[in-house]
């Protein structure tokens, strides 16, 4: 087995800032869903309200598109970011351009799921998947090139 040191390109640092901004998204998802909480009257720890609850109250719905959008954010914030940090590896500049691409359609999902339900969420879910798939084969390529094959 041969053991090589692990050299990170001079425009990692972009990689990383794009990282460390993806965190943010989270705390926009903490305000939006403490201020639907808030608004429906559903008290801790009561994740979701329940169907009839949200058919008959906007606001418990709206608490609901919040929770779930928040949860999606979560479901899908560390593949990302493993996609992120592996193909900035090899693809610096444009990991950092798609990465920054994911957070952009996720703060406007947030916003659309929050402010206009599920349909709402629909365009920046799709730049946020196309962004993702994208970095997730460019972190399959760097991974193959870093591997010890003569």
């Amino acid at each position: 087995m041969v053991s090589y040191a692990l050299q990170v390109p001079s425009e990692y640092g972009y990689v990383l800032t794009v990282a460390a901004s993806s965190l943010f998204v989270n705390t926009l998802h903490f305000f939006l869903t403490a201020n639907a909480r808030k608004a429906s009257g559903l008290k801790y720890p009561i994740p979701y309200a329940s169907q009839e609850q949200a058919e008959k109250d906007p606001k418990a719905y709206a608490f609901n598109c919040a929770q779930r959008a928040h949860a999606n954010f979560t479901e899908n914030l560390t593949p990302f970011l493993g996609a992120l940090l592996i193909s900035g590896l090899h693809f610096p500049t444009a990991s950092a351009a798609l990465g920054a691409t994911w957070v952009f359609g996720r703060f406007w999902y947030a916003l659309g799921y929050t402010s206009s339900g599920p349909q709402g969420r629909l365009k920046g879910f799709a730049l946020s998947v196309l962004s993702d798939l994208s970095l997730k084969v460019m972190a399959v390529i760097a991974s193959v090139k870093m591997l010890p094959i003569s």
